[in-house]
């Protein structure tokens, strides 16, 4: 099975499993099998079926939907699958275990919480994708805003908040509030819990 690992500028690289090493021990660089562009740093790692969904993003607030065999490479180099804009930074791939009644969940750093149906974003082989949450692009650009944390929801799945050493679990009815169309701004986390660190779905 292909194993494809993302860098910081939106690159993907692959190895099958088999050929990677096994037993204990810290195993071996990547940089021993592939070719990143220098100052790029590896910050995801996607495996797999090849028709598995894995959703892409960039904390400016745009991503998209592709299938693990969009990332596939055979080249060191790698290629280009997602677009990084400008002083945009790369967001760890979720994989999206079942696309149906499926859930994004994006937070911003000003503690704006939006949840869309995953039939908003579009499946793309590559590209910067559609904007998930609405990041004023003078907040972005002057760095005072900027995507914090997004996962996938499964079906009647509650959602994790993460701030410093606390959790805050949301249920589906607290979720309700926060639904909306792609591209809004979301509504505010309660306080004590805007400043989000990690979204985890359980």
């Amino acid at each position: 099975d292909p194993i494809s690992f993302m860098d910081s500028g939106g690159r993907g690289y692959t190895s099958l499993a088999h050929l990677l090493p096994s037993a204990r021990g810290q195993g071996e660089p990547l940089s021993s099998r592939f070719n990143p562009p220098s100052g790029n740093k590896f910050v995801g790692v996607l495996a797999g079926k090849a028709d598995d969904l894995f959703l892409l993003s960039t904390n400016s607030g745009y991503g998209f939907i592709c299938k693990l065999e969009d990332m596939v490479s055979r080249a060191k180099a790698g290629k280009a699958v997602l677009t990084v804009p400008k002083g945009a930074e790369v967001l760890p791939p979720v994989k999206i275990e079942s696309s149906k009644d499926a859930t994004i969940a994006a937070t911003s750093t000003e503690g704006h919480l939006l949840v869309i149906s995953v039939d908003e974003l579009p499946e793309m082989a590559r590209g910067k994708g559609n904007k998930i949450i609405n990041i004023p692009s003078p907040k972005f650009k002057a760095g005072e805003e900027a995507m914090a944390a997004i996962t996938v929801l499964q079906k009647k799945q509650k959602l994790a908040v993460y701030v410093g050493k606390k959790h805050k679990v949301m249920s589906v009815a607290d979720l309700k509030g926060h639904l909306g169309e792609r591209g809004k701004r979301g509504r505010k986390l309660p306080r004590g819990y805007q400043k989000v660190q990690r979204l985890e779905a359980i």
